[in-house]
């Protein structure tokens, strides 16, 4: 029997999957671009290490900003999702990427968030997490 004309078929649960990670993607790739047009550079994408993962590493002026970005249907949830077993990997994570590049050390390091929501700008928190790295 053929399905009826306008009625779409609910996804499958690889296709939603896959539908998410390229949302995710996508949302890391704006947040990158977001971010170098404030002028900050990007020091690492997707840096992942065994326990933690970092989605962006960006440095301005003096500071090194371990960026957590979410993608969510409103700016509230993609902030709430930021939970403490989240920011304990980006904090095992941090300190592995601060090993392998010691000079950062010297300089203020900062748990950032870029939040990004359906039709809207992305949005910057700065110190949006206390990140853990002794």
């Amino acid at each position: 029997m053929a399905r009826p004309i306008g009625r779409k078929r609910k996804a499958t649960p690889f296709e939603a999957k896959w539908r998410a990670h390229r949302w995710g993607l996508r949302a890391e790739w704006l947040a990158a671009a977001f971010l170098a047009m404030k002028g900050y550079r990007i020091l690492a994408r997707k840096f992942v290490v065994a326990g933690g993962e970092i989605d962006l590493v960006a440095a301005r002026g003096g500071v090194i900003a371990f960026i957590e970005v979410k993608a969510r249907p409103s700016f509230d949830e993609a902030l709430i999702a930021i939970d403490a077993a989240k920011r304990r990997r980006i904090g095992r994570a941090a300190r592995v990427w601060l090993m392998r590049n010691p000079s950062a050390v010297r300089t203020t390091l900062r748990g950032d968030a870029v939040l990004i929501a359906p039709r809207r700008w992305p949005r910057h928190v700065q110190a949006a997490f206390d990140l853990e790295v002794e």
